[in-house]
C-alpha cells in the first residue's frame, strides 16, 4: 500500500516510520531542502514554511516531547533550543532509515480523488520539484503540512491601522532583536527581545495565566501537570473545582491581577502563557500590561479603559495561524471558523474511504511529538485495515458535539478550537489500536511500574510497554526518566544531596490539599 506524507516536519516523520511499522510504503515529501521546516532556523523567511526566530526554547520537556520509543540523549537541556531540537529530529531520522523515503525540495501542487476513488480510495497526487510537475498514484495520504505557515492578520479588527506611520508586522517575520534596538514596540504575546528595548508594552484583551518552565520544586511544568493522577482531578470531579485548583497553583507563584494578567473568564480553559521572565520585566518596568488596542493614531495607540495615548514605533500581531490545505479541494477538509471538521481532530468525515488524514492539526497542553506519533500509529493501521472507523453518522455527531464543547470551553477565537486535553486525547487513541497502559493490570505484575505511571509525568514511552510496536526499552525508560532529567542540571552535587527526584510525599501532600478542598465545597 503506498502512501504519501505530505511534509518532513515533527508529524511527517513519525508518519513515514510509523508506515513503515505496519509495513506500507511511504513516500514523504518535503519542498525545502531538508528536514524539519518548523524547527530549522533559516534568516529569512521561505513561502509555505513555518518561522522561528533564532532563540526559540521548547515549551515542553524533552521527556514529555520524546517520540516514544526513542529518548532523548540524557546530556540534552530539559528544555531544548531548537538547533539541539533539530539535532534530535535528525538523529530520529538516521535511527529509522527514514531519509530514503523523503524526497526533498519536492512541493505537494495537487491532491485530487482518483476517477475510481468511490471503489479504491485512492489519489491523484502532482508534485513539482526543479520546475518540472509529475503526476502519481496513491493508495491513501497524510497530510503533515502543520499550521504555522498561513498567519492570520485581521487588520480590519484594528481601526486607524490604516494611518499608523510606525512599523507593523506579524510574529511570524520575527527572526532577532536588532530591528528593535532603541525603539518601543506594542504586541499581544510574551515578547522574547525585551532586554533590548527601550520599553515593551503588551496589550491583551483577555489575559492569560502565565506558566513557567521552573514548576513546583524546581521540575518542568509538564511533568508535574501532565500525570495520570492530574488528569483524574481535571475531568472527574465537577468542572469549577479543578479549575479553582489549578489557578490556586499558578497564583501562588504570583498574583497574575497584581500584574495584570487575570484572565478575564478564569473558570474557561485559556492556553497560558510559558514565560520565565515576565513578572520580573513588569516589576523592573520594562513591560507594561495593556488591554485590547482600541484604535491606532500616526504614531500611538489608543488601548480600551485608557484615556491617554501610547508612543509606539513597532507593532508585532501576535494574532495566530490560519488553517490552510491549499493542494487540497475544499471539499476534502471542510475549514469553517478556522476549524478543520475532522473526526478526533484527524480523519475527515464524509469521504467514502478513509484514506485521507491530517496530523499534526491540534493544541493540546503537551507536547505535540508524542500526540503527532500516537495519531499516526493509528492512521497507518486504518489505512491498513485492522482499526475500523466508526459510521459517518457517528463520527459527524461526535464533531459536533466536540465544537459545541469547545465553543463552551475554549470560545471560537483564533486556534483555540483546536485546544484537547492531551493525556485523555493520547489514552483514547491508544485504547483505539490496543497500546494504552493498564494501570489496574501493572499493579498485580509490577507495582512499582504501575505506581509510576499513575502518579509521576505520562512521558509517552507508557504507549510502548505493550500493543502493536511494543518496545522492550519502554519501562526502563519510564523508571528513568528522572534520571535523564537531572543529569544535565546536576552539575555539582553537594555531599548531602536529596533525592534526584520527587517522592511520593509531594503527592500525598497535594491529596490532603484535594481533601480539603473538596471538603470546604460541601
Amino acid at each position: 500500500m503506498r502512501v504519501a506524507v505530505v511534509g518532513a516536519g515533527v508529524s511527517g516523520l513519525t508518519a513515514t516510520k510509523c508506515c513503515l511499522d505496519e509495513g506500507l510504503e511511504p513516500t514523504c515529501f518535503e519542498q525545502s531542502q531538508d528536514i524539519e521546516g518548523l524547527w530549522r532556523y533559516t534568516e529569512h523567511i521561505e513561502a509555505g514554511r513555518p518561522s522561528l526566530y533564532l532563540s526559540v526554547i521548547s515549551n515542553s520537556s524533552k521527556e514529555m516531547s520524546a517520540f516514544s520509543d526513542f529518548p532523548f540523549p540524557e546530556d540534552f537541556p530539559v528544555f531544548l533550543p531548537n538547533a539541539q531540537f533539530l539535532d534530535y529530529l535528525q538523529r530520529y531520522a538516521e535511527h529509522f532509515s527514514l531519509r530514503e523515503h523523503i524526497k526533498l525540495g519536492t512541493t505537494v501542487v495537487s491532491i485530487r480523488k482518483h476517477a475510481d476513488f468511490a471503489t479504491t480510495g485512492q489519489w491523484n497526487v502532482v508534485t513539482e520539484a526543479g520546475g518540472k510537475q509529475t503526476s502519481h498514484v496513491f493508495d491513501a495520504v497524510m497530510v503533515c503540512s502543520g499550521n504555522f505557515s498561513e498567519p492570520s492578520l485581521p487588520l480590519h479588527c484594528f481601526p486607524g491601522i490604516e494611518r499608523f506611520r510606525g512599523q507593523y508586522f506579524h510574529s511570524r517575520q520575527y527572526k532577532h532583536p536588532d530591528i528593535f534596538q532603541g525603539k518601543r514596540k506594542a504586541a499581544n504575546s510574551s515578547p522574547e527581545p525585551l532586554t533590548l528595548l527601550f520599553q515593551v508594552t503588551i496589550s491583551t484583551t483577555r489575559g492569560s495565566w502565565l506558566l513557567s518552565h521552573v514548576f513546583e520544586h524546581g521540575y518542568p511544568w509538564d511533568m508535574v501537570l501532565n500525570t495520570r493522577l492530574m488528569s483524574l482531578i481535571k475531568t472527574n470531579l465537577p468542572r469549577p473545582l479543578p479549575w479553582w485548583l489549578l489557578n490556586y497553583k499558578l497564583n501562588q507563584r504570583f498574583n497574575h491581577e497584581n500584574y495584570g494578567l487575570q484572565p478575564e473568564k478564569s473558570c474557561l480553559v485559556r492556553e497560558p502563557v510559558l514565560n520565565d521572565d515576565l513578572p520580573s520585566y513588569i516589576l523592573t518596568g520594562r513591560i507594561t500590561i495593556k488591554p485590547g488596542v482600541k484604535e491606532f493614531k500616526d504614531n500611538s495607540v489608543v488601548f480600551h479603559n485608557c484615556t491617554e495615548e501610547e508612543p509606539i514605533d513597532v507593532v508585532v500581531f501576535c494574532t495566530g495561524y490560519n488553517v490552510s490545505f491549499p493542494f487540497l479541494e475544499e471539499s476534502v477538509v471542510m475549514v469553517e471558523n478556522k476549524h478543520a471538521s475532522l473526526y478526533k481532530y484527524v480523519f475527515p468525515t464524509h469521504l467514502q474511504k478513509p484514506t485521507l488524514a491530517v496530523l499534526g492539526l491540534i493544541k493540546p497542553l503537551g507536547g505535540i511529538m508524542p500526540v503527532a506519533e500516537m495519531q499516526a500509529r493509528w492512521v497507518s493501521r486504518v489505512f491498513k485495515g485492522l482499526c475500523q472507523l466508526p459510521s459517518q453518522s457517528v463520527m459527524e455527531k461526535e464533531v459536533n458535539e466536540q465544537k459545541k464543547n469547545q465553543v463552551r470551553w475554549f470560545g471560537l477565537t483564533f486556534d483555540e478550537v483546536l485546544k484537547t486535553e492531551w493525556l485523555v486525547y493520547l489514552d483514547t487513541l491508544a485504547s483505539f489500536i490496543g497500546a494504552k497502559p493498564s494501570v489496574l493490570g501493572l499493579l498485580c505484575t509490577d507495582p512499582r511500574l504501575a505506581l509510576t505511571i499513575f502518579f509521576g509525568p505520562c512521558s509517552p514511552y507508557q504507549y510502548r510497554l505493550g500493543g502493536p510496536g511494543r518496545w522492550e526499552g519502554a519501562r526502563q525508560a519510564i523508571l528513568t526518566q528522572w534520571d535523564r532529567v537531572l543529569k544535565p542540571t546536576r552539575t555539582r552535587v553537594p555531599a548531602a544531596s536529596s533525592s534526584s527526584f520527587p517522592s511520593l510525599l509531594t503527592v500525598v501532600g497535594f491529596l490532603l490539599l484535594l481533601a480539603a478542598v473538596i471538603f470546604a465545597f460541601q
